[in-house]
């Protein structure tokens, strides 16, 4: 690897004030922080804070921290004794002195928590110190941030080290009930194999029911797992500090390792029996290797279609960058609670940072956000408290600004937590918030080794692809047209019809679709317009002629991409995929060019149509009318306004011989263009430069 040297003075600030890990600390695509506590720091942090019942000094009283640590120091009490600790009351608050029940370990860990911070009290897992961090930075600020790392970085490791937990293959203890579930399994597999050669099963259901049985012997096998390791095993606390491994990893090595799929991702219907403590036999080590190969493989050649799915989201948003304070867009996008099941996050967290356009009640009237106001953290908690159905934002979507966009629409920029700053390459920010997790799901198979249940983004990245280049889907879903009642689902022939009958017209439409797929709406159901009526993917071409609202196919797609990165426990805010829909809507067909200088059929920029309109209002002279257009990413970077952007992407010769023929000019308005060429580009210091020129 390279190792640069910054060399002159803006070089330098720049690294001071934007490189510093110190100031890496929030993760710009959710606003969580990133960097967390792990491993051995995680692993002595729940060591220090975890309870060892009846030890020696058990009940005494202690009148402050100091004292606590001095009758441990001085042998009276154990670490992880539990105690009875004064707290003194909080200046400035209502919270009294009070007698709580802790151990001497807790309270050297809150010794290392900011002046003021309440006294936490409870074993911490990884997932805790993350939450401790969030909540550190949002009360403190940065700088304490960082000296509390430090400290519990510290800590970690010291006690870590103190604890001795470290393991052997003894502390893996295999089920003594083991047998008899495996001696059960293989019973059931002989009645499932009589079934079949009576003529009562056909090979699918022999093969399926098979597989389902060794899968139910493994998890009655796993709950024995858990039942052999105490609080006090290695395995257990590496495992429930959440420092390293899972449960998953400690059932293959203390229970059975089960089924695993071959190269087509097929499940291999002979199981791997044994633990890897007991070892394999040479057939079950053959079966065993199918899916390690197969991470491998996966590996490395995913790892090239997230880089280029990430390159493409890079060109198609390159040019978005804050330009303005407010566009003074009214018209907004509406947040629903019940996506929930999408993306996994509740309503207040998902508008937190946005600014809402109307106010945002509870039930009882009462205010929490006044519209045109920025909904922080404290907003965000009491929102989900009263639990609203749906909440108005600005969004980058409808932002009116007609180049880059606003920072009303914008809302927080998530690695500070505050107001986007007027500059930021937002644009190039939501290629990498959608794009980096890409390269993480493209590597997730790998860790268990290809165990069935692994979850693989094979479903995923496809997938990802697909809604972004705007392909019809493989699995295409029935939409409905009209806003109306189903009247009947039957069969016809090899189809089933489904009768809707219109609520306006009262006009009756037959829908036919494959048997194949499950129906979404039974006989009675009222559907509206857009309505998904079976299952598979929408595709959202037809569906955007149905309803012709931009709102509909931004929600779909919003919450697609959601539920592809939510399982695998990459969360995106939902502003960087608002920001690669706008892109995707970006472009409109000339139908009548009016008095403007467009030919009819033309595909231009929606932004230059507007400023066209603005021009011909002005000179009291014919607008041109326009199809809205939706093209997927690819089409959307190849039909940009910048010759120089659209040659240096695809298709160059094209691009550059289409340009010359018609005598194309390049107003280098984005980043791109501006770096072929060698000149700053457009955003942060060189934006502030540019308007002062």
């Amino acid at each position: 690897m390279a190792v640069h040297l910054p060399l002159t003075n803006e070089a330098q600030a720049e690294a001071r004030d934007l490189m510093l890990a110190s100031h890496g600390i929030l993760k710009p695509a959710t606003g969580d922080p990133v960097a967390i506590p792990s491993h051995d720091i995680s692993l002595g942090c729940y060591y220090l804070t975890s309870v060892e019942e009846k030890s020696k000094g058990e009940g005494k009283f202690f009148s402050s921290y100091d004292e606590a640590i001095l009758a441990n120091e001085n042998g009276v009490v154990g670490l992880r004794t539990k105690i009875k600790l004064l707290l003194p009351a909080e200046p400035n608050s209502d919270k009294r002195a009070e007698i709580i029940e802790t151990t001497v370990g807790r309270v050297i860990f809150n010794k290392a928590l900011p002046k003021g911070h309440s006294f936490i009290n409870k074993t911490l897992t990884k997932p805790d110190l993350k939450y401790i961090e969030s909540d550190i930075w949002d009360e403190y600020g940065e700088d304490i941030t960082v000296y509390f790392l430090d400290a519990i970085k510290d800590l970690g490791f010291y006690y870590a080290t103190r604890s001795g937990i470290s393991w052997g293959m003894d502390d893996l203890r295999i089920p003594a009930e083991k047998g008899e579930i495996i001696k059960e399994a293989d019973k059931l597999i002989e009645d499932n194999r009589q079934l079949y050669e009576d003529g009562l099963l056909t090979e699918h259901e022999r093969r399926s029911k098979a597989i389902e049985i060794w899968n139910t012997a493994k998890s009655k096998l796993s709950v024995f797992v858990k039942k052999q390791l105490g609080p006090n095993d290695p395995a257990f606390i590496m495992v429930d500090s959440k420092s390293r491994g899972n449960w998953s990893v400690l059932d293959q090595m203390m229970g059975m390792r089960g089924t695993f799929a071959n190269p087509a991702g097929e499940l291999i219907e002979l199981p791997v029996r044994n633990s890897l403590k007991e070892g394999h036999t040479p057939l079950e080590y053959f079966i065993s290797t199918h899916g390690a190969r197969k991470g491998l493989v996966d590996t490395a050649l995913k790892t090239a279609s997230a880089g280029y799915l990430t390159r493409r989201l890079v060109d198609v948003a390159q040019d978005v960058v804050i330009t303005e304070e407010d566009c003074k867009d009214k018209e907004g996008y509406t947040l629903y609670a019940e996506d929930i099941k999408f993306s996994g996050e509740p309503l207040g967290r998902r508008v937190k940072g946005r600014v809402v356009l109307d106010d945002v009640a509870g039930s009882d009237g009462e205010v929490i956000v006044k519209r045109g106001k920025i909904v922080d953290k404290e907003a965000a908690k009491k929102i989900d408290a009263v639990k609203i159905e749906k909440i108005k934002i600005r969004s980058v979507i409808k932002c009116k600004s007609l180049n880059g966009i606003c920072r009303l629409c914008y809302g927080y920029d998530l690695s500070k937590n505050t107001v986007v700053e007027i500059g930021e390459a937002v644009g190039i920010i939501t290629a990498q918030a959608i794009g980096e997790p890409g390269t993480q799901l493209t590597m997730r198979t790998f860790h268990t080794g290809g165990v069935t249940g692994g979850a693989d983004i094979t479903m995923g990245l496809p997938r990802v692809e697909e809604i972004f280049e705007a392909r019809p889907p493989q699995f295409k879903a029935l939409v409905a047209e009209v806003d109306g009642k189903v009247l009947a689902i039957q069969e016809k022939g090899k189809q089933r019809a489904v009768t809707i009958e219109a609520a306006e017209t009262g006009e009756k439409r037959d829908y036919l679709i494959s048997p194949n797929l499950a129906m979404a709406v039974n006989p009675g159901d009222i559907v509206s317009k857009g309505q998904q009526l079976s299952e598979g993917h929408v595709d959202f071409k037809e569906l955007f002629k149905t309803t012709d609202s931009i709102d509909v196919v931004a929600r779909y797609i919003i919450r697609e991409v959601q539920s592809i990165y939510f399982p695998t426990g990459d969360s995106i805010n939902d502003k960087y995929i608002e920001l690669i829909v706008r892109q995707m809507f970006a472009r409109v067909r000339v139908a009548d060019p009016g008095d403007t200088d467009f030919l009819s059929g033309d595909v231009v920029e929606r932004r230059r149509m507007m400023q066209e309109a603005e021009k011909m209002r002005a000179e009291k002279k014919r607008e041109a009318t326009f199809e809205q257009l939706l093209l997927g990413i690819t089409k959307v970077s190849l039909s940009t306004e910048s010759f120089l952007s659209a040659a240096s992407f695809q298709e160059t010769a094209r691009v550059l011989i289409d340009s010359a023929i018609v005598g194309k000019e390049d107003y280098l308005r984005g980043l791109k263009e501006n770096v072929i060429i060698g000149r700053l580009i457009p955003a942060g210091t060189g934006l502030k430069r540019e308007f002062e020129e």
